[in-house]
């Protein structure tokens, strides 16, 4: 398959989503609540919606956390789908830390091999493909949405970008912590002796570890498929790896229950 068209269709999508965001966020919006009590503005909605009119041209079916409740009976067999969840970071859109992000995925036989993360607060854009490898973007705006990808990929920083550390670097959930999570920084402690932690929200932590800014991303919490894809084809575009906790096996998405298992982005 041909990704170019399909990711030049996913970074339009994201910044005009990206948009839509901005314009709730930046007004007095009001907060609803899903099934499992987690916070639900306008703005997913708003998000969902331009997301899915721009991907629906491709012909390729779309999975979204706003619309996620297709049978996994349909879904079996989707040899392509679009991954995407429209406002990832919740809890941080909510805080005004602007830490959250729109992220798009093309799933490819239950393996991510696109993937499109926009920041929209700090204008920042990451994308990948299987083929292409990884690249970081600042300055984005919504003239971007025109911009032909070969000129963007030009104007764009290929990573991982060279890092300077000194220290072994962990990055950490700023909303989700656990006990099984600071366990594992005592690990790594007694290991490379004093580690360096970074706490971020979203699917940043993903490209923290894609840009050579951290080591690794460990996750002892919950996820769901919608909140890894992205992320998962950044870091492996910039040539790490994303796999369960206890084994080398990556992880994989359409599976029936669409919770992850504990991993690691090293």
């Amino acid at each position: 398959m041909n990704y170019t068209p399909l990711l030049q269709t996913a970074i339009q999508a994201s910044i005009a989503a990206g948009e839509k965001i901005l314009e709730v966020y930046e007004s007095d919006f009001a907060i609803e609540h899903k099934e499992d009590k987690s916070p639900l503005t306008l703005a997913d909605k708003k998000a969902h919606e331009i997301i899915s009119s721009l991907l629906r041209d491709s012909a390729i079916p779309i999975l979204s956390e706003e619309g996620k409740n297709i049978p996994y009976m349909e879904r079996k067999n989707w040899e392509y789908f679009w991954l995407v969840d429209p406002l990832d970071g919740t809890k941080e859109f909510i805080k005004r830390n602007g830490e959250f992000t729109v992220n798009i995925a093309l799933i490819e036989k239950n393996k991510p091999v696109l993937g499109v993360i926009y920041v929209p607060v700090q204008k920042i854009l990451y994308f990948a493909t299987k083929s292409m490898g990884a690249f970081k973007t600042s300055n984005i705006n919504y003239q971007t949405l025109n911009i032909n990808l070969s000129e963007l990929t030009k104007k764009s920083e290929m990573l991982p970008i060279i890092s300077n550390r000194t220290r072994y670097t962990v990055v950490a959930s700023r909303s989700h912590n656990s006990t099984e999570t600071e366990n594992y920084l005592t690990e790594l402690k007694n290991k490379y002796g004093e580690i360096e932690t970074i706490s971020s929200g979203s699917s940043l932590k993903f490209c923290l570890v894609a840009e050579g800014k951290a080591d690794e991303y460990p996750r002892f919490g919950p996820t769901m498929e919608w909140d890894t894809a992205a992320g998962h084809a950044i870091a492996e575009g910039a040539g790490k790896k994303v796999t369960q906790v206890g084994g080398e096996m990556e992880l994989v998405y359409n599976k029936e229950n669409l919770l992850n298992p504990f991993f690691g982005v090293r």
